[in-house]
C-alpha cells in the first residue's frame, strides 16, 4: 500500500479528530512530567514489551538528551493539554544501518481507533523520507497481534521472526516480529 508521506512541517501545528482540537509538537526538555504521565497511564499489555520502559524518569531523560543530540525524533500529540500520542523515529549511529529508522508508536487507549496514530506515522514517515532515509522498521513481540494489525495497516510487511528474543517486564521471552516499510515510495 503506498502511502502518502506528509511534506515538511514546522511545529506545532493544529488538526481536528473526531470534533476534538490535536495538537500535533516535537519533544522538548520541558515535557519529561508529561511523557512520564502519558507513559504510565498507558495500559500494562502495551508497556510489557518497550525497548525502552519510558515510565522511568531516567530513560526519559536520555530521550529528551537524545532528541536534542538527533538522535531521536520524537512527535507529540496533545488533546485538552494531555498527551494523546507519541511517535519516535530512531536514527542508528552504526554505519551499516544509516538508511534505517525505527519507529516506536504508542497511542492513549481513549484516543485510538481516530486515526490519530496514521497521522503520527505519516509525519514520521515524512521525518524519515526528509532525512533521506530508505526504510522504516517496526519491532514487537509477535504476541502482540493488535500492534501487527495496526502496523501492516500502515503499510509494513514482516521481515524477520526471532525466537524468545525478547523478555517482558515479568522476565518471560518472548519471539520478536521485525517489520519494515519502505518509505521511498512514499509522494509529496
Amino acid at each position: 500500500m503506498a502511502r502518502k508521506a506528509a511534506s515538511k512541517r514546522s511545529y506545532p501545528w493544529n488538526t481536528t479528530i473526531k470534533d476534538k482540537k490535536v495538537t500535533i509538537r516535537l519533544l522538548n526538555a520541558n515535557d519529561k512530567a508529561a511523557l512520564l504521565n502519558f507513559a504510565r497511564s498507558l495500559p500494562e499489555e502495551d508497556l510489557l514489551f518497550l525497548s525502552m520502559d519510558i515510565t522511568t524518569p531516567q530513560v526519559v531523560e536520555r530521550a529528551i538528551d537524545n532528541v536534542s543530540a538527533g538522535r531521536f525524533n520524537v512527535i507529540l500529540a496533545e488533546m485538552d493539554g494531555k498527551l494523546v500520542g507519541y511517535a519516535n523515529l530512531i536514527i542508528s549511529e552504526l554505519t551499516w544501518v544509516r538508511h534505517l529508522g525505527e519507529i516506536h508508536l504508542m497511542i492513549s487507549r481513549e484516543c485510538r481507533g481516530f486515526g490519530l496514530g496514521s497521522l503520527l506515522a505519516d509525519e514520521v514517515f515524512a521525518m524519515a523520507k526528509n532525512l533521506g532515509m530508505q526504510k522504516i522498521i517496526a519491532r514487537m513481540a509477535f504476541d502482540q497481534r493488535g500492534a501487527i494489525q495496526v502496523f501492516e495497516r500502515l503499510g509494513f510487511r514482516a521481515e524477520a521472526l526471532l525466537s524468545d528474543f525478547v523478555i517482558d517486564r515479568n522476565d518471560r521471552t518472548h519471539d520478536l516480529l521485525v517489520m519494515s516499510h519502505d518509505v521511498r515510495g512514499l509522494t509529496e
